[in-house]
């Protein structure tokens, strides 16, 4: 790859650990610049980066050094940060959603010319969802008939010490953990044509519980509990539920019915995990072993990635489309009616089998 790729990050929350993690000794990519409306914040990761520098948001995407821009602000901000680094000619990739509206993903991609746009989640690019996607390629399950996708929880009010943005739009269990079972899905099953929602709200009120905020009530501004069917344009069915309104649940996280058998895939929010399969007329469950993906991969895969064969699996096309996917569920589930998506995603290819020590340098 030459000369390490130069990377900016704007935004310093939780989730930048994760990125800064993954870089972090990569010979292909090096974190030349950091932003963060906290300057101290900003200042002390920097500190911690050989050669990194603390900058405003202004001067890191306008920074001849950044090549990518690494988009890792609240919802509400990823279009103004994504149009700013694409006026700049840089790449860019973000945290999910690729926007807080539709319309606003629209522009990004429309602004995005000769410069590639990526999204959030890249977990799909692990060995969890990639191994799936092979025995479904294979035909292990035969022609693909309907997937189940669940992720309930009480709410992130319980640990975040920030949690103000997952209750107001743009937020919800269906914008922060939606992208992760509805990316995994398009890649499994390919894109959707029609959604139908329905969506409520136990109560109007959240309280914070932990951090210097702990006590303080929040108002709720979204529903928090999301139901949907999603029909596939390959005519397979999934269903679909994400909520901050429930305790726990003993479901996988997605499993994939087939005509000859069924897939229980794991969390899509991690990169890793166990594939289990079952045959029409086998009495038990097969785990497979690896079979694709990046192998102990982290937050970030997506941009070696990206500089590894120039796709860019992660790209803005399947995120816009993520992102109709969950805006018309919300539609459907205010109007009652089943709503017809606008966009068609390209499945992306499938990963091969990938071990740390090739990816990672």
């Amino acid at each position: 790859m030459g000369q390490p790729h130069g990377i900016g990050i704007v935004g310093l929350g939780v989730i930048s650990r994760q990125y800064l993690d993954t870089f972090a000794g990569l010979d292909s990519v090096r974190v030349v610049a950091v932003a963060d409306l906290d300057a101290d914040r900003a200042a002390a990761v920097a500190a911690e980066i050989p050669g990194c520098r603390a900058l405003a948001v202004a001067e890191l995407v306008a920074d001849p050094q950044v090549q990518t821009v690494i988009n890792l602000t609240i919802p509400a901000a990823h279009a103004e940060i994504a149009l700013a680094a694409l006026a700049a000619g840089k790449d860019v990739y973000g945290e999910k959603p690729l926007a807080a509206t539709f319309d606003d993903a629209l522009g990004v991609m429309a602004a995005a010319g000769a410069s590639w746009v990526g999204a959030a989640p890249d977990t799909v690019l692990g060995t969890g969802i990639q191994t799936a996607r092979a025995a479904i390629d294979a035909g292990e399950i035969g022609r693909p008939v309907s997937a189940v996708a669940t992720w309930v929880s009480a709410g992130h009010e319980s640990w975040h010490p920030h949690p103000d943005f997952y209750y107001r739009e743009g937020g919800g269990p269906l914008m922060d953990m939606g992208p992760y079972y509805l990316t995994s899905l398009v890649h499994l099953l390919g894109p959707v044509v029609r959604v139908g929602g329905a969506s409520s709200r136990t109560r109007d009120t959240r309280r914070i519980g932990s951090g210097p905020r702990e006590g303080e009530v929040l108002p709720v501004e979204i529903d928090t509990h999301v139901t949907g069917i999603l029909e596939h344009a390959g005519g397979a069915l999934s269903s679909v539920t994400f909520s901050f309104d429930a305790v726990g649940t003993t479901s996988a996280p997605i499993e994939v019915h087939g005509e000859a058998g069924s897939l229980t895939v794991p969390d899509p929010n991690t990169f890793a995990g166990e594939v289990a399969l079952r045959r029409r007329g086998e009495a038990g469950w097969t785990t497979l072993p690896a079979a694709a993906g990046y192998a102990d991969a982290g937050r970030g895969i997506a941009v070696i990635d990206r500089l590894r064969d120039g796709e860019g699996r992660a790209g803005g096309e399947v995120a816009l489309h993520v992102l109709e996917i969950m805006t018309a569920l919300t539609r459907s589930a205010h109007s009652g009616e089943r709503i017809a998506l606008t966009t068609a995603a390209r499945r992306p290819s499938i990963v091969p089998l990938t071990l740390r020590e090739q990816w990672c340098r």
